[in-house]
């Protein structure tokens, strides 16, 4: 491609009023950012923070102009990075890209190569962006509660938020692994979804938000946490001795009405899962367990295939909970 030539891409440009509006348009390797590789982009995917950043309803964008889309998956057009060659299949997610750095939602991304996964074997760019932040978060999630020492016989593991991207691919995953799994969930109708995936067990989003004692009756070994809030405060009042809880979410809100109860006196542990800038020893690992524990076929059943030009429309349709699954955006349609 020639520095002539122009791409399509999502782009959010600042108004007179101080804030921003998108639109679609045609730009040249010029509008991008510094980078050691260029790269051709195949898919992006949505996450609950891109439907945030494209509809101006959070803190998200740090810098304008922006291309946003947190994740993408590719390959290598160029490069000056001894790391990667023209051809390399790659996949990115996290560092401040479709933040504060120009991301996925283009047909191409000028990158670090520090930033750089390389495609790990078995999957290809559709299915890596099937799994992106999301899965990504969830096995990081998963990795914590091992260190934990919470194994499958330690008792049940509950999922809050568990129809969403993050929450369905941790419910498939602890299935996977041999885990008992509750699915916390306040859509009935994904209920024979959420059993496909591996969960056992379904409660409702209320009966979970609802406001806890200090202490409640020993339910959890482990938990996966994507809500936040007063659902939290919850899991923590519920979970067993030396239990570990991961928390992953603020879909329910950032605040924790808690009490030091649960820690003090059943040793429970609340880890926090921070999924973009985790160092790249542990994020290739995350990566190759997702290539070699994810059930492809259910992988597939999970992805909703949208193009780029209709990501508005699915921005809003994902902040009202109205996305199942994963959405997987093709950037070239």
């Amino acid at each position: 491609m020639s520095d002539s030539e122009t791409f399509s891409a999502l782009i959010l440009r600042e108004t007179e009023n101080g804030r921003y509006r998108p639109a679609f348009e045609q730009l040249g390797l010029d509008d991008l950012p510094e980078g050691d590789v260029l790269v051709a982009v195949e898919y992006s995917s949505l996450n609950y923070k891109d439907g945030l950043a494209i509809t101006g309803k959070g803190r998200i964008v740090r810098k304008l102009p922006l291309i946003p889309g947190i994740d993408l998956a590719g390959r290598v057009m160029e490069s000056t990075a001894a790391a990667f060659a023209p051809g390399d299949p790659v996949l990115l997610t996290g560092y401040g890209v479709g933040e504060e750095h120009c991301g996925g939602y283009a047909q191409r991304a000028r990158l670090w190569s520090e930033w750089l996964v390389p495609m790990p074997n078995g999957l290809d760019s559709r299915r890596a962006m099937a799994i992106g932040t999301a899965g990504f978060t969830a096995m990081l999630c998963i990795m914590a509660l091992e260190d934990g020492g919470i194994t499958p016989d330690r008792g049940p593991v509950v999922v809050t938020g568990a129809a969403g991207g993050v929450g369905s691919l941790a419910v498939m995953l602890l299935a996977r692994l041999g885990y008992e799994v509750a699915a916390v969930t306040g859509r009935p109708e994904t209920h024979d979804f959420l059993r496909d995936l591996g969960a056992s067990e379904m409660i409702d989003r209320e009966t979970m938000s609802a406001a806890a004692r200090a202490l409640e009756t020993q339910r959890w070994a482990g938990a996966v946490d994507t809500v936040g809030s007063t659902t939290l405060a919850r899991v923590l009042a519920e979970t067993m001795m030396d239990g570990t809880v991961t928390a992953c979410g603020l879909a329910g809100g950032a605040d924790l009405p808690a009490t030091v109860m649960p820690f003090i006196l059943r040793g429970v542990r609340l880890q926090g899962i921070s999924s973009v800038q985790t160092g790249m020893s542990r994020r290739r690992a995350a990566w190759d367990r997702l290539a070699m524990e994810l059930p492809l076929d259910k992988l597939d059943a999970l992805i909703t295939e949208v193009p780029l030009s209709s990501i508005l429309e699915q921005g809003e349709n994902i902040l009202a909970g109205r996305i199942r699954g994963r959405t997987v955006v093709d950037v070239n349609r």
